[in-house]
């Protein structure tokens, strides 16, 4: 009889970690609402207690979904719990999540405790947790390095307390897959009360192993597998959704395991995630890659063409992408585009439809053929946005072997709007110059990159710009048929972050 295993996604917590990854509400809101519809059993919001903007998050999250647990991360501490049930409390099934080192590196430099001042908080804090919820998670942090008669001393305690779910991350990547799996195998057999408990891993990929030491604790018998959206997370990252799902579901034969997955949706999820925090997917990325199911040596195509089970392990169409592009135009309508947006899961309201439906007939009369792409594009652009600070009215650039690059733009500024002329070194630079001049701030350019969301020359420039500013960055993005203008909208929007993040600054540092 096949068992179940449960996916327990985490982009929107240790994904957010990664560098560049970060997301604004809405966008968390939007994928999270992807990450449901894609059918993931636990979605972990955040760490409700690391910030009131993450607070906000969490709890936004936790009234949103429906249909999915919602978990709230917090350390073995209190006032940490107290603040997650807080942001969780109103989800429809939520769930605290909270976690201790166990490693002895990190009990002496980190906690600065022993064993026993450990066990006694990972013992407070699950039953102050249990008081609140039957759906409490323990982890025992840096757990493959843990010394592993500690470790079971400190499962059998959380379970007794009321843990229902044990996770036991490789915090570091350091596990090799044998041992991984023989450390599962051993705390199942070893804890007594081991059945009381669904028994998870967190696997990071700093040896890229992350996925491959999941299979095998799944494979030694946890039933719970923490994971990310194209494996995006802290370092190196995490065990990537997409790559596990699959290969449990084209390895049946030999995990006979299934879940709740909608196979169909990892490409959609995936290529969400890339469009809203600005990383394009790489072309040899498994699963979802441009390149996963493309071929061009001579024998694999001549393979294909007879029998594509050849040379394909999985059908395109079984992880949501399709063997032709969906093209709309100019002479489309608005029940056509409407359409268009609830097949790519986007549920907007009238007014929001009507917005991006505005929006992508002007994108209509520049390009000839509109791709899914441009429509998420245009999607993220209109309605996922932050709040404007800062927004651009005008822009005018020159630039030439024979011209001083110059750019004339207005801008509105706090409600305000002002125009000025500025010069640089070339279009781009021009135009940053003169931003930073209306706005009256001189941030660092860490990264700026470029790519063609589509193909053909009239395709949209995708723009993604890293600033850092008094030990803060912020990364924006942006998209138009025009680079230059994506340019300065992208560098517009990392501005905006990074006002934002100076607002919540202030409100930390408030009495």
């Amino acid at each position: 009889m096949e068992e179940n295993i449960f996916i327990f996604d985490t982009t929107l917590r240790d994904g957010e970690q990664s560098p560049g990854a970060t997301m604004n509400l809405r966008e968390k809101i939007r994928l999270a609402r992807q990450l449901e519809q894609l059918g993931v059993d636990t979605i972990e919001a955040g760490f409700p207690a690391a910030s009131p903007g993450d607070f906000e998050s969490v709890r936004a999250i936790a009234n949103e979904l429906r249909e999915c647990q919602v978990a709230g991360l917090c350390r073995a501490i209190k006032s940490d719990i107290d603040r997650a049930w807080e942001a969780i409390k109103d989800a429809a099934d939520p769930r605290i999540h909270t976690f201790i080192a166990t490693s002895d590196i990190h009990m002496r430099y980190k906690l600065r405790k022993d064993k026993e001042q450990v066990l006694e908080m990972a013992r407070e804090a699950v039953t102050h947790a249990a008081s609140l919820t039957s759906n409490v998670e323990f982890s025992a942090e840096d757990a493959s390095r843990s010394d592993p008669e500690f470790l079971a001393r400190i499962v059998e305690l959380a379970i007794s307390c009321g843990a229902r779910v044990i996770n036991i991350p490789d915090t570091v990547g350091y596990a090799q897959p044998d041992e991984f799996g023989d450390l599962i195998a051993y705390l199942l057999q070893q804890v007594p009360n081991s059945d009381q408990a669904v028994f998870s891993v967190h696997c990071h990929n700093d040896l890229g192993l992350a996925v491959a030491n999941t299979v095998a604790a799944i494979k030694a018998g946890a039933r719970q597998a923490e994971v990310t959206l194209c494996g995006i997370g802290e370092r190196a990252g995490n065990a990537a959704l997409e790559e596990l799902v699959m290969a449990l579901d084209v390895r049946s034969d030999v995990y006979k395991l299934t879940n709740h997955i909608r196979k169909e949706q990892l490409y959609p999820s995936c290529r969400l995630l890339s469009m809203i925090i600005g990383q394009p997917i790489p072309p040899n990325k498994s699963i979802i890659g441009d390149n996963a199911f493309a071929h061009e040596s001579g024998i694999h195509q001549d393979g294909v063409l007879k029998n594509r089970q050849t040379y394909e392990i999985m059908a395109p169409e079984h992880v949501g992408r399709t063997t032709t592009d969906m093209v709309l135009g100019k002479h489309s309508g608005r029940h056509a585009l409407k359409e268009r947006l609830e097949g790519l899961g986007y549920r907007l309201s009238e007014e929001h439809v009507d917005i991006v439906f505005g929006a992508f007939k002007k994108l209509a009369d520049r390009k000839k053929e509109v791709f899914i792409e441009d429509i998420e594009a245009v999607v993220l652009e209109e309605i996922f946005r932050l709040p404007d600070k800062y927004r651009l009215i005008y822009l005018s650039a020159m630039s030439g072997n024979m011209a001083i690059p110059t750019a004339v733009i207005k801008m509105e500024v706090d409600g305000k709007e002002k125009q000025l002329a500025g010069f640089g070194e070339g279009p781009i630079d021009s135009v940053f110059n003169t931003i930073s001049q209306l706005v009256g701030k001189q941030p660092d350019l860490l990264r700026y990159s470029v790519n063609a969301i589509t193909g053909g020359s009239d395709a949209l420039g995708e723009v993604t710009v890293k600033l850092g500013e008094g030990g803060k960055t912020s990364v924006g993005r942006a998209s138009d048929p025009d680079v230059i203008i994506a340019s300065a909208k992208a560098y517009i929007n990392a501005l905006n972050r990074l006002a934002k993040k100076e607002e919540e600054e202030i409100i930390c540092t408030r009495p």
